[in-house]
């Protein structure tokens, strides 16, 4: 079998988003290969009612080329839907909508092959060897966009891992979510924006709202940093600044930017706000409870129900919580990239914390005997900053990847992006 150029592990809206892009690239051959038998994205958080917190134009391919056939606009042609989205005037569109629009382009893309999972990659003779149950796979390149895992807090693990007790991330909600609305009470844990949607939800629908609790580590349930410059800090300028700067200052400055990425969307805690308020009026107030500043120290099974242990970071007081069922609304964490390279995991350089070098191309630093390149995507944020995992970045990483391996401009992409100058030149 002739060497693909390129070969891509996982099949999310970041690999999606390249192989779009490659399409058209007459001498670059492709392949991406993703375990499940098709595309979907977040299934357990497609609520009704929810959309996107990047506008429409973050889809596969717009901010890279436009005029591609797998552009969202495209889309709603071939749906008929151009006039009925025009009048909608809808920047932000239904994430349920987003879904359906990746699954109509990986459709469309032969490079696309579910139902294939690559358990090894190897490298030999000059080339990557990629193992799977159709056989092994040669490419010159590879790129990881393995994506990323629900991240539960260390207290809420065993009992998250356990089937019978009702612990579950909030990636599950849809399936669980005829249960919680019955449940006497429920505590949701976390205060980013599925947080924030998971409270919403059970705070209209469920037939008793009282018993229902939310708890957070912020200091505040936070609106996201959502102002025009703000943004700028997801712009492929920010980008280059940010993966220039020393990585103690790296380390330093992420975690000050939560309110970039973790915040919640200003009108969602309107909606929640207005829901409250409703419940109000007549005097007295919801039984429910919304607690700041607050984290989950210990869990455990108290009969059928569960018992948090609870601690205020600021006040230092304690509380236990006695719950029919928990959500931990705690956010994802990138897959660890060493399971599947195997051995060549060793080969990869590391930085001062064990975590893989990756190049301003999004390529990891190999040792030099590695004759090819392996991309990641989503991998990156401790090098490339906030927005490694921000959907409206995906067509410029996938472009960037796309010049890379062809060694040569196949998408013009601009020198300047952002009217913020995040360095200070002479």
């Amino acid at each position: 079998m002739t060497p693909l150029d390129l070969a891509g592990v996982g099949i999310g809206p970041f690999n999606l988003s390249l192989a779009a892009l490659a399409e058209p690239v007459e001498d670059l051959t492709v392949s991406m290969y993703e375990r499940s038998p098709e595309f979907r994205w977040h299934p357990g958080l497609l609520l009704d009612g929810v959309s996107l917190q990047v506008p429409f134009l973050a889809d596969l391919v717009s901010l890279a080329d436009p005029t591609s056939r797998l552009s969202f606009v495209n889309y709603l042609r071939e749906h008929d839907r151009l006039f009925p989205f025009y009048f909608a005037e809808r920047f932000h569109i239904p994430r349920a909508e987003y879904d359906e629009y990746c699954r109509w382009a990986s459709g469309r893309l032969s490079s696309c092959r579910f139902g294939t999972e690559i358990t090894a990659i190897s490298f030999r003779d000059g080339l990557f060897r990629l193992d799977s149950a159709d056989g092994e796979i040669s490419a010159r390149n590879v790129v990881l966009g393995i994506g990323t895992a629900p991240r539960v807090p260390e207290p809420l693990r065993e009992l998250a891992g356990d089937p019978a007790a009702p612990v579950i991330h909030s990636a599950e909600y849809l399936s669980q979510r005829e249960r919680l609305l019955t449940l006497p009470a429920v505590t949701v844990v976390g205060s980013g924006q599925s947080g924030a949607e998971v409270f919403l939800d059970l705070l209209r629908h469920r037939k008793q709202p009282d018993g229902l609790r939310w708890v957070t580590r912020t200091v505040a349930f936070a609106p996201m940093e959502y102002s025009k410059l703000g943004l700028e800090q997801f712009t492929p300028d920010y980008t280059r600044f940010f993966h220039a700067l020393p990585e103690p200052e790296r380390d330093r400055l992420l975690p000050a930017q939560w309110q970039l990425y973790k915040g919640i969307d200003a009108g969602t805690i309107a909606e929640i706000h207005d829901e409250l308020y409703r419940r109000s009026v007549g005097g007295g107030w919801p039984g429910v409870t919304l607690t700041p500043g607050v984290e989950v120290v210990s869990a455990a099974r108290d009969g059928d129900r569960i018992a948090l242990g609870l601690r205020h970071r600021h006040q230092g007081s304690t509380a236990t919580w006695v719950t029919d069922a928990v959500v931990a609304a705690t956010g994802y964490t990138e897959r660890p990239l060493d399971g599947i390279l195997g051995p060549l995991a060793d080969r990869i350089e590391r930085d001062g914390s064990g975590r893989p070098v990756v190049e301003h191309d999004y390529r990891l630093r190999l040792a030099r005997e590695i004759g090819g390149a392996i991309f990641v995507q989503n991998a990156e944020r401790h090098t490339h900053g906030v927005g490694a995992p921000d959907l409206g970045l995906a067509a410029w990483r996938s472009a960037s990847i796309i010049n890379a391996v062809c060694g040569r401009t196949v998408y013009r992409l601009p020198s300047r992006t952002a009217f913020t100058r995040f360095g200070l030149e002479e």
